[in-house]
């Protein structure tokens, strides 16, 4: 959501851009996914499954898909994940099959890093930890791997940016400054047009 206008601004005109739509409200609380947020991998797989049903997200050429973050939040009081590792695993299998139905190519974007200090605040309603972030797009890499779905490391540009600047690049938790997410966009947009000149 929040990358997505830059990357829209750096691909115009030469592709056309289009994303899972939603209204300014879905923005107020980002912690909790609905409308234009994509929510945990079971949420992106109902939305996928949704629009083969109905033939609404029409053929995109490439689909870019993440999910992550929202599947490990954990529980403050019982430190139970959103969805267990198994359960991401088996959603993403699904994913693949059925993103690969709507569209030309998938891709995979890996998710982007936890901070925990940052993240983990006494005020915080629930929990991320870099360790099951890693576990998490370790699971995704065997899988997108395993199926030849091309992925854009995320994590590692964004591990990257946050090494250069020695700054914050949060704006909160987990959501990052707007240089970042223009620099973000750039980079898939980079990876997006170097992809498409050589298909």
């Amino acid at each position: 959501m929040h990358y997505g206008p830059w990357l829209e601004n750096y691909l115009t005109p030469s592709v056309a851009y289009s994303r899972k739509h939603g209204s300014v409200s879905d923005t107020l609380n980002l912690d909790v996914p609905t409308g234009a947020n994509g929510g945990d991998s079971s949420m992106v797989l109902r939305y996928l499954r949704s629009h083969e049903s109905h033939g609404e997200i029409g053929s995109p050429t490439l689909l870019l898909v993440n999910c992550g973050l929202h599947d490990i939040k954990r529980d403050l009081k019982t430190g139970s994940i959103q969805v267990d590792a198994q359960a991401y695993a088996d959603n993403l299998h699904s994913i693949v099959e059925t993103g690969r139905k709507l569209c030309t190519t998938l891709c995979w974007i890996r998710t982007t890093p936890v901070d925990e200090k940052i993240h983990n605040r006494p005020q915080s309603t629930f929990h991320r930890f870099g360790r099951d972030c890693e576990e998490y797009n370790t699971i995704a890499d065997a899988i997108m791997d395993a199926a030849g779905v091309p992925s854009i490391d995320l994590t590692r540009f964004t591990d990257q940016i946050g090494d250069e600047s020695g700054n914050s690049v949060y704006i909160d938790h987990v959501h990052f400054t707007e240089e970042i997410r223009r620099r973000q966009a750039a980079f898939i947009a980079g990876w997006i047009t170097g992809y498409l000149a050589h298909a």
